[in-house]
């Protein structure tokens, strides 16, 4: 479903959209895809905001489980 909206928009802009847009595809169609390129970007930014901070909060722990499961290996070639 589509809802209609208006924008205000200065002319350099509406001019330099149309010129990306090209002749096939419509000024609204064209800012769309703007749009939902925009806002998924930002949502994909935040997830991976929140996944480092996940990871940063548990840094200290899983370098030293890396640490444990290296010693394992280095003790293994020494053998």
């Amino acid at each position: 479903m589509k809802a209609k909206t208006s924008l205000t928009l200065s002319e350099d802009l509406v001019a330099s959209i149309d010129k990306l847009a090209g002749p096939k595809v419509s000024r609204s169609a064209y800012i769309e895809q703007i749009l939902r390129e925009f806002v998924d970007r930002r949502a994909q930014a935040r997830k991976d905001a929140r996944e480092t901070a996940s990871i940063n909060r548990h840094s200290a722990q899983l370098n030293a489980e890396m640490t444990d499961a290296l010693s394992f290996q280095a003790n293994l070639a020494d053998e």
